[in-house]
């Protein structure tokens, strides 16, 4: 099945910021354009507000000027509804309440043409819901765009439960065809990205809660240890805490209260303050005019070790051994069968975070996973009570001396881009186990969707089948309340061809 013919016009109902997007991309795309909202004039504002975007894009040089005329030209507001009757396809971007979209699908099934394709913008409701009121369900699937969807390149295509194969094939081609990159997903709580993203949050959240770090802590290690572009903070406050908190409720009310989509009472608390975010002028940071947002905690100048004993494999860990050794400081190594750590003069260990706490080790410090060691700009350490303060500060030094920041947070497991990371990989198997996608398009859609530096399986393959799955199985231990369970799907993963020790 080939992409909606050019000629064929579109249809968006509801002109708000994502309808506009949406319309916008059409356009430039090359098709007639009809835009409808029910509040009058609305659609005429929205069309001059696209014109005036088209007029920017001439300005920037991203758009030819007769193409600009042309693409205006093509731009329609429509008066009712039966205006659409001609339309190869629609898409809706209204409120995101079931009734009202359920509604409005309805009165389209009477007014568009049998061979219309139907498609909603939803973030968080169930296609397969939406259209399940509709005599041809068929030719109803999901397009869920992401804001701005101008620019952002990833459209998920949901398909619903009664979708037709034909209809969701034709939809992934036109996207195509728009310049976007479409992942194919089935009709699940969140779809691709708002489901497997959600860890992303949770964890910097669980974090800040137990109080082992600050938020421009959390935020500064996630970014330049974990890689990730914006830390889960600033992230949230910049999509808005009401909106972002609203997506993790919706899906874990739509997975029936599984805990492992718990959402934080800190952010609820943030909520119910009205520090929405930016938006607001204060959300976890303040937006006020000429504030200063704070420092991320850094550890004072220690000195470093004179060497260190490497025993064991250090796993994903074990590029430290050749920065170590660049910084001057000599590298003893010697051959283990427990799990590589690395010992410090002083007789402490320096372990890679693996799920456990340093209280329940003598004279531990953890440190946090790295995206890259080498480029990391900032490491986070974590030790208890019972860490000598010579261990503590041998481990600052030590990688102060490979030239990064330091970051002690608080002892807890997982520590925060190793649990932060374990989860996402395994909510990333657990959905490819399930059929909601495949793993190229996870991975697709994790780095187009919410930027990530890797998708989850590249960052599986680059850590080790076990990395994820030791991580969290160590914090079940601690946390045996189900949040941190490993699926089955990880499970199996994990102990594929017989790899760990024992296996049968």
């Amino acid at each position: 099945m080939t992409a909606l013919d050019l000629s064929s016009p579109v249809a968006v109902v509801g002109t708000g910021t994502m309808g506009q997007g949406i319309a916008q991309v059409a356009l430039v795309a090359g098709h007639p354009v009809r835009l409808y909202d029910t509040a009058p004039g609305r659609a005429r504002e929205a069309a001059a507000a696209i014109g005036a975007r088209l007029d920017r894009l001439v300005e920037k040089g991203r758009l030819d000027a007769t193409a600009r005329d042309a693409a205006r030209a093509r731009l329609e507001p429509a008066e009712a509804l039966a205006e659409l009757a001609d339309c190869g396809l629609v898409v809706e971007a209204v409120v995101e309440r079931l009734d009202a979209k359920q509604r409005l699908f309805g009165e389209l099934e009477d007014v568009v043409g049998e061979d219309c394709l139907l498609a909603t913008n939803t973030s968080s409701l169930s296609v397969t819901a939406i259209g399940g009121a509709l005599r041809h369900p068929g030719r109803f699937l999901g397009l869920h765009f992401f804001n701005p969807a101008p620019l952002l390149p990833l459209v998920e295509v949901v398909s619903g439960f009664a979708t037709d194969v034909t209809s969701a094939t034709r939809a992934y081609e036109t996207a195509r065809v728009w310049g976007k990159t479409p992942v194919a997903c089935a009709d699940t709580p969140g779809f691709i990205v708002n489901r497997i993203a959600r860890p992303f949050y949770a964890e910097a959240f669980a974090v800040y809660e137990a109080q082992a770090a600050d938020p421009a802590t959390i935020d500064a290690i996630l970014r330049e240890s974990g890689g990730f572009r914006m830390g889960a903070f600033e992230l949230t406050d910049l999509i808005g805490q009401d909106v972002n908190e609203a997506v993790t409720h919706s899906v874990w009310q739509a997975f029936f209260q599984d805990v492992r989509f718990t959402p934080s009472l800190a952010q609820r608390r943030l909520v119910e303050s009205g520090r929405l975010g930016r938006k607001a002028g204060h959300g976890w940071y303040d937006h006020g005019e000429g504030a200063e947002k704070p420092e991320p905690h850094t550890a004072d100048k220690e000195q470093p070790p004179a060497y260190v004993l490497a025993e064991g494999d250090l796993g994903p860990a074990a590029e430290l051994l050749a920065l170590i050794r660049e910084a001057g400081i000599q590298v003893r190594t010697e051959d283990g069968d427990e799990d590589g750590h690395l010992e410090l003069p002083g007789g402490g260990q320096l372990v890679l975070a693996d799920g456990q706490t340093s209280v329940e080790f003598r004279d531990v410090v953890y440190f946090d996973l790295a995206l890259d060691y080498r480029k990391a700009t900032r490491i986070a350490l974590s030790a208890s009570q019972d860490t000598s303060q010579t261990t503590l500060a041998e481990a600052v030094g030590l990688f102060q001396a490979l030239g990064k920041d330091v970051s002690v947070i608080g002892d807890v497991p997982g520590m925060i881009v190793a649990r932060t990371v374990a989860r996402i990989i395994d909510l990333a198997h657990d959905a490819v186990a399930k059929g909601v996608a495949t793993e190229e398009d996870v991975d697709t859609a994790m780095r187009l969707g919410v930027n990530y530096p890797l998708g989850p399986f590249a960052w599986d393959r680059r850590l080790g089948d076990e990395f994820a799955y030791d991580v969290l199985d160590a914090m079940h231990e601690r946390d045996p309340s189900g949040r941190y369970a490993p699926s089955l799907a990880l499970y199996r993963h994990a102990y594929a061809d017989d790899k760990r020790e024992g296996t049968s």
